[in-house]
């Protein structure tokens, strides 16, 4: 009988499109994966990996108790019967509740603190709560890893969790058969690109200010965004903003995609001004991996993925300004230099990022985990 594996997340999406080669992987050596999220249109495709789906309802921005002792109740139900030998968890409420869901049923649990977000950054009732909740079920993990040194280092602070605990992770790594290098065309229009979800914390109003700025100055500059719209989120951009912008003529909005790797492939340069406290945004490891020059912020989780100057540059966070200076150093580029710029950042993400490093501690943890 095939030792079943549980993954959680607080969406079927993040699963299928972050999480798919670690499934595979896992699946490879043996082990039978059951996933457990919200139910949503990926979790058919998650079932087409070969996987078990089991729906669980997560309110993931939501701070209604009640709905947290559900999902708590419904990890506690689902852990009973399918007796997994580890879980592995992805997604802040899914750290919480699964792990000590996990933890009354002795299942091991391998936790992936992937940015702290506004954890630390207010002093909220939900955050403080959140945070409690940290301190409170962490500790039961068998394995916490970390996607940077600054909340590995926060958290132990915080006396969140023992440092044995603790690992560190680049990121979720890069799909390097997938996000291959990939030159823009020299066609004499420069295009910049975000890919986050639409939330202000992401740096989206400092980009559109900034395109503002630009686009009167360099007409035929294009400036993109993709990810989700109306999140369920404090910070999240309204759509009607989205759609005044867009008409203004500022930024054009794509929605969002399944083929990032071809929106990618089209601009001369990624961008993320963001100031929530990220891990390491999937966004600039996969743009780099296509040898696109990065300009994001010099703040947690982003600067890992650039060498200021080298394969891109470091921005002040929140500054519209210092913003408009970097975006104006990559358009002040001739081509051929831009395309020199972003072959560092692929040499940095092969080098620092190869997302079969992260599989592979992956398993190394599974198989530590199973044989305590």
């Amino acid at each position: 009988m095939q030792k079943i594996i549980a993954i959680t997340s607080n969406t079927s999406w993040y699963l299928y499109n972050f999480r798919k080669n670690t499934i595979l992987a896992l699946q490879k050596k043996g082990y039978s994966v059951t996933t457990i999220a919200p139910k949503d249109e990926y979790s058919k495709k998650l079932e087409k990996l070969g996987c078990q789906f089991i729906p669980v309802n997560i309110d993931a921005g939501g701070t209604k108790p009640l709905n947290d002792i559900k999902t708590f109740i419904s990890f506690l139900s689902i852990y009973r019967k399918i007796k997994p030998v580890a879980a592995l968890n992805f997604t802040p409420k899914n750290n919480i509740y699964s792990t000590l869901a996990a933890w009354l049923c002795r299942v091991p649990c391998i936790n992936n603190i992937a940015g702290l977000g506004i954890l630390f950054i207010n002093e909220s009732l939900p955050s403080k709560v959140a945070r409690l909740l940290y301190r409170f079920t962490q500790p039961k993990a068998k394995k916490l890893f970390f996607q940077n040194e600054d909340d590995r280092a926060l958290f132990l602070e915080n006396k969140m969790a023992p440092a044995e605990l603790t690992d560190r992770l680049p990121g979720s790594g890069a799909d390097l058969s997938r996000f291959k290098l990939t030159a823009a065309d020299d066609d004499g229009q420069i295009r910049f690109l975000l890919i986050a979800r639409m939330l202000y914390d992401k740096g989206i109003q400092q980009y559109v200010d900034a395109a503002r700025q630009l686009r009167m100055k360099y007409p035929e500059t294009e400036f993109q965004l993709l990810g989700f719209l109306d999140v369920d989120n404090p910070s999240a951009v309204s759509r009607t903003s989205m759609e005044q912008w867009v008409a203004e003529g500022v930024v054009n909005y794509l929605g969002i995609s399944d083929a990032v790797d071809k929106e990618i492939a089209k601009v001369d340069c990624m961008v993320l001004p963001s100031y929530y406290r990220e891990g390491v945004p999937k966004s600039l490891l996969e743009a780099g991996a296509m040898g696109k020059p990065i300009v994001t912020t010099d703040n947690v989780g982003c600067r890992e993925t650039v060498d200021d100057g080298v394969n891109g540059y470091l921005c002040e966070p929140r500054s519209t300004e210092d913003l408009v200076l970097k975006l104006e150093k990559i358009i002040l580029m001739s081509h051929e230099e831009r395309l020199a710029m972003g072959r560092k950042s692929r040499e940095k993400i092969e080098r620092e990022f190869d997302e079969k490093i992260v599989i592979q501690k992956y398993l190394d943890a599974v198989a530590e985990v199973i044989g305590k």
